[in-house]
């Protein structure tokens, strides 16, 4: 089967948006494993999920840059945007669905499998995207009818189909004495106003930058051509990270995929709290501080999505406080995990993610953002 191509702006603005809901899509499990282990053990892996959510909030805004380079609108308050746990991620990926869940031996099964390289299985290997049976709501691409019937085996994939459409429309544009980039390159993010020891967030403003960014994402997540590292600064990739914990030993130099060879690391894999998987508000005893907790945290969850929305529409400078404010959720985040869930004997809560619908900038924001 041939492989998916992208032949118009619109298309290309809506695999772009679903970039940026894949990347958000794996926030919420990482921040709520990170937040799941308990004091004073697993600071490797503990060190390894902190650097990999803070990269992939860098994902979300270098897509969102890619976007916004095309003419496109950053819109992270639509009301499909946050996944509902458990889900197929958004590029359609169908063998797995991502949950909520506690540290552990499962979470990072699910994790490899968000990360892993694109190299399928061999006997799909050549067959371009997967013809799937499943039924086309379980992935957000299903929004489109020419879609509804494919999927991609990994980012990786996913990704370099964006990058072949963005160079096909900008070669059809160049033809016509055009460019398909013309968004206002005021709205760029760059690293001044985002600090991540991984990747220089640059803006985006041709085909050039554009491949060049699209690369960074997949670097980080998979590894540079099939290698462990990304081209860049030489860091493990994310899906490497992941595996360095399964297997108990870091990888080092020269080590070849699948093979570590560094010193043992330890993981207690009993060392998190029991939080119950996929939590849901209505599941939680009404009139409980629990559920009270559960529902401001997604108060404040929804307040981040809002901020991060004006970040990527012209107001660059509040990026700088919506990574420090995803650390603050540590503390409301713990108060839902560390206490038992009342009627689940030996569960404990857990952040929901269930974003009040409709959640829009408040009027006086609006207007404070016209007199700006």
């Amino acid at each position: 089967m041939d492989s998916y191509s992208i032949k118009t702006l619109d298309e290309l603005k809506e695999f772009l948006y679903r970039a940026m809901q894949l990347e958000h899509a794996t926030i919420p499990p990482y921040l709520t494993a990170l937040y799941s282990i308990k004091p004073g053990v697993n600071q490797d892996a503990t060190q390894v999920l902190r650097v990999i959510v803070v990269e992939e909030m860098l994902h979300l805004t270098i897509a969102a840059n890619i976007l916004n380079a095309i003419g496109g609108k950053p819109d992270l308050v639509r009301p499909d945007f946050v996944a509902s746990y458990p889900a197929a991620l958004p590029d359609g990926e169908t063998d797995f669905k991502v949950g909520i869940q506690a540290f552990g031996r499962e979470a990072l099964a699910t994790f490899l499998k968000i990360e892993r390289p694109a190299q399928r299985p061999e006997h799909l290997v050549g067959k371009g995207l997967i013809y799937r049976k499943t039924p086309p709501d379980i992935t957000a691409l299903a929004s489109h009818p020419r879609h509804e019937d494919f999927h991609f085996y990994s980012i990786g994939e996913f990704y370099s189909a964006i990058a072949e459409g963005i160079k096909y429309l900008e070669a059809e544009a160049h033809e016509a004495g055009t460019t398909i980039f013309t968004g206002d390159r005021s709205r760029q993010i760059t690293s001044e106003y985002y600090y991540s020891g991984g990747g220089e967030l640059f803006p985006v403003t041709d085909l050039k930058s554009a491949l060049e960014a699209i690369d960074l994402i997949i670097e980080q997540g998979e590894g540079d051509g099939g290698g462990i590292y990304d081209d860049d600064d030489h860091e493990l990739a994310h899906y490497y990270r992941f595996e360095e914990l399964v297997k108990g030993r870091y990888y080092q130099k020269g080590d070849q995929p699948g093979q570590p060879t560094g010193p043992h690391l330890q993981v207690d894999w009993e060392g998190a709290y029991p939080i119950k998987e996929n939590l849901k508000v209505g599941d939680i005893l009404e009139g409980s501080e629990l559920r009270e907790a559960a529902i401001a945290f997604n108060t404040r969850y929804g307040e981040f999505l809002q901020l991060l929305t004006r970040a990527y529409n012209g107001q660059p400078s509040l990026l700088l406080e919506a990574v420090p404010m995803m650390f603050e959720f540590r503390n409301m985040i713990l108060e839902l995990i560390r206490n038992p869930l009342p009627k689940h004997p030996g569960k404990n809560g857990s952040p929901t993610y269930e974003i009040p619908g409709g959640i829009k900038q408040p009027a006086v924001t609006r207007q404070a953002e016209v007199n700006a």
